[in-house]
């Protein structure tokens, strides 16, 4: 862990924020893997006076809307028989993208916001909402939220405890926690609120 930290913090420091934009485009489309690796070190870097606090967490999550673009092209224009057929090179399955297909057509929009915030999840959740053909300009907008709360947590996580490994692991581990009730208890908001609605469409 603590090499791939130092990678990522070298790369960081010779490609500053075109680095973190890169980075977190692939960590956001097909090609998944853990933000925490890009967005905590450059936190530590602006911890350090390397680079600027607010523009890390501006270009994590432009970098996030970026590769939830691909991903949501990828369906819009090619549909879920291309994603299958070269999706199981990157561990998406019928199964799984069944899922999140009726996840997402059950509660649109929302979907793509909350699940921006749950891990294993975020990348897959813009594939759906491009077959389903989602406005570009909602799809942005959600995407930019979610990602926006995940992103600044990670570089604040960054910021303040730099490299100790172990502290980050704990205080990530209860944030996790943190996060699912959140996603929670706005979900249980949500599903009251459009409760009314259905039933008048009804």
């Amino acid at each position: 862990m603590q090499e791939i930290f130092n990678f990522i913090i070298e790369t960081a420091s010779a490609w500053g924020y075109l680095g973190i934009v890169l980075l977190m485009t692939l960590e956001s489309c097909f090609i998944p893997f853990p933000s925490e690796i890009v967005m905590i070190p450059a936190g530590y870097l602006a911890h350090k006076g390397e680079l600027d606090l607010s523009l890390c967490i501006l270009s994590g999550i432009f970098g996030s809307i970026l590769g939830a673009l691909i991903n949501y092209y990828l369906c819009f224009f090619w549909g879920r028989d291309f994603i299958l057929r070269y999706g199981r090179f990157f561990g998406i399955t019928e199964e799984k993208f069944a899922k999140f297909e009726d996840f997402f057509n059950k509660h649109g929009e929302f979907s793509t916001f909350v699940c921006r915030l749950l891990p294993g999840i975020r990348q897959y959740i813009s594939m759906p909402a491009g077959l389903a053909k989602m406005r570009v300009i909602n799809f942005v907008i959600f995407t930019a939220a979610g990602s926006g709360i995940w992103v600044s947590i990670l570089v604040f996580l960054g910021y303040f405890l730099g490299e100790n490994e172990d502290l980050i692991k704990e205080y990530l581990h209860q944030i996790l926690l943190f996060i699912l009730l959140f996603v929670l208890i706005i979900s249980l908001i949500y599903i009251k609120i459009k409760k009314p609605f259905i039933k008048e469409k009804q």
